[in-house]
């Protein structure tokens, strides 16, 4: 008995039925992959993004680090008008009659509990993985659309060079490096690695935020936190002409935030967070496929740019609110959040000194640690997610959410080409010699070629794309259902999964390939592909023939297929983890969401 990364219990799979199974496996990579070197992933090259950009019009692109010096000069231009409009008898009145402070009610609590400074160093400290994680995640497919289609040159953002003219570009291509320091990890397209990291301490600072939601209702520091009065908008303004012309208001934290502290405050707690959480499930496939209504106006896409843009705030808020946190009083400050006090000791100093140790020692420690224990970053991730993730993984999604007027101008390649003398032979004869081999758990094993899969019934399906990476598509795929293939292959009782075998290589030698629930099998957007878009599939999008599972992501939906094998279990495919990038990348056999 042998336990996989994701705490799942395989036993020996069986050998099968039919004689032929031992064909295909012989040719996967069985090598069981622990860590991440030099040679992981086929030793993909480091590939660098460029400076942050912006869509301007149709196709005028701004460059992001010239709001810098913008900035800088904007921030002078405020401090000068600020100085010169303060001594102005209307300004002083204004700010007289708004100080900047708005009132709170005589019930509200003093000070800050000792529980407060714990939830806002876990708050912390999770949310420098997340960001790292997530910076990570986007790299893997750099940049950021607002419409359901992917398409290069429409995107409104990106950090990597317009996408070059080769028709056979893959999105793994297109992936950048991330410095160690930055990234978790920083390593090109290691996004199996980072989605354990994200989606992992995303539990759990989910489970701290319903914690702190809890304590502050029932205790009453959500006063503090909440705007109860509409003076608080023109005291934010007092508060805004005070801070630009340097002569700053007074800290009161301890007592009342001022009224800009005040807005940021609630913004973050509860705009914020909670929308981190929304774009988040709205980035998921399974849900866009379940709540219909939702996605169709609300896609993929549109939930990926918002959770960049919430990425955004939370980045400007740490940096303006760390800035102030110094510079408005240091020690008093660090006491009020580390050592529940209202002083100017050292204590809440100290207190703050070693919890950034903490804070650092990890930082520095994440990714190389990731590298040597992958297979335990993906046991930690998958034991937070995993239970969360299996609510989703048997959504059946369901037909006619698309039409033609919805398929994408542009669909990603993706995945390494087959590049075998028996595929290209295949290839130059228009697939004619082609056989699919059905096997394994079956009664009736069989081989068909592209004439015989095509005299089955038809079926045929526009539906959407989900990669990992993160860009989508929608296509018109025409095949056969895999329902017709189960009744034509009649699989045994005990064949619980399904075994994809492919012509191409992955990136580190063996063939690609990857096992499927059998219960998947019948679903009705469950399908083996030979058309795309009323055309005959093209080498890129996998010819002469792929799987469409719309319940699962792009990795696991196999191009170039060869062959289909029933099995009981996949604990002896290949490196035993249930597909390729499970054994090679550290990706997870359940990657629903």
């Amino acid at each position: 008995m042998d336990t996989s990364p994701e705490g799942r219990h395989v036993p020996a799979a069986d050998t099968g039925a039919g004689g032929t199974q031992a064909g295909f496996r012989a040719e996967l990579d069985s090598k069981h992959y622990t860590v991440v070197d030099e040679d992981w992933a086929g030793g993909v090259p480091a590939q660098y993004g460029v400076a942050p950009r912006v869509r301007i019009g149709h196709s005028k692109w701004f460059n992001l680090l010239w709001l810098i010096p913008i900035g800088l000069v904007l921030l002078m231009v405020g401090i000068a008008v600020a100085k010169g409009i303060r001594g102005l008898p209307a300004v002083q009145d204004f700010m007289g009659r708004y100080p900047g402070t708005s009132e709170l009610p005589d019930n509200a609590p003093v000070g800050f509990p000792a529980w407060l400074g714990w939830q806002h160093f876990l708050n912390l400290f999770f949310m420098i993985f997340i960001i790292r994680s997530g910076v990570t995640i986007m790299a893997d497919h750099p940049r950021l659309y607002w419409t359901r289609h992917s398409t290069p040159g429409k995107e409104w953002f990106r950090i990597q060079k317009p996408v070059p003219t080769d028709p056979l570009y893959t999105a793994k291509q297109d992936s950048i490096t991330l410095p160690n320091g930055v990234g978790l990890p920083g390593r090109r397209h290691s996004i199996g690695l980072a989605r354990w990291w994200h989606l992992g301490i995303d539990t759990l600072w989910l489970l701290n935020g319903i914690i702190f939601y809890v304590l502050i209702f029932s205790t009453g520091q959500w006063l503090r936190l909440v705007p109860l009065r509409w003076d608080v908008f023109p005291n934010s303004i007092s508060v805004a002409i005070q801070y630009l012309s340097l002569d700053w208001p007074v800290e009161t934290g301890w007592v009342n935030y001022n009224s800009l502290q005040l807005l940021a405050y609630f913004i973050t707690v509860f705009i914020a967070a909670p929308a981190a959480l929304i774009t988040g499930l709205g980035m998921s496939p399974a849900l866009s496929t379940r709540f219909r209504a939702i996605s169709s106006i609300f896609s993929i896409q549109v939930a990926r740019s918002l959770h960049f843009l919430v990425l955004c705030w939370f980045i400007l808020f740490i940096a303006i609110h760390v800035t102030l946190v110094v510079t408005t009083g240091a020690l008093r400050n660090l006491n009020h959040m580390y050592a529940s006090q209202d002083s100017e000791s050292w204590t809440g100093f100290w207190i703050f000194a070693a919890s950034m140790v903490v804070v650092i020692v990890c930082w520095v420690a994440a990714t190389p640690f990731t590298y040597r224990h992958p297979r335990i970053v993906q046991k930690v991730g998958y034991a937070l997610i995993g239970p969360a993730q299996r609510l989703f993984e048997h959504i059946d999604s369901k037909p006619g959410q698309y039409t033609e007027k919805d398929i994408s101008p542009y669909f990603w390649h993706n995945g390494k080409y087959p590049e075998t003398e028996e595929y290209n032979q295949l290839q130059a004869g228009n697939f004619a010699g082609y056989k699919l081999r059905i096997n394994g758990l079956v009664d009736n094993p069989a081989e068909l070629d592209l004439k015989q899969l095509r005299a089955l019934p038809h079926h045929e399906q526009i539906t959407q794309h989900f990669c990992i990476q993160g860009w989508s598509g929608v296509a018109k795929w025409g095949g056969v259902s895999m329902q017709t293939i189960l009744d034509l292959a009649k699989p045994r009782p005990e064949a619980k999964w399904v075994v994809f075998y492919s012509f191409a290589a992955g990136p580190d030698g063996g063939i690609y390939y990857d096992a499927q629930p059998i219960e998947q099998m019948s679903y009705k957007l469950t399908m083996l592909a030979y058309d795309m878009n009323d055309e005959p599939l093209s080498f890129g999008h996998g010819a002469p023939l792929r799987l469409r599972n719309e319940t699962q992501l792009g990795f696991k939906l196999v191009k170039w297929i060869k062959g289909i094998e029933f099995v009981e279990d996949f604990a002896d495919v290949g490196g035993g983890l249930g597909g390729y990038n499970n054994d090679h990348e550290f990706f997870g056999y359940r990657q629903s969401i």
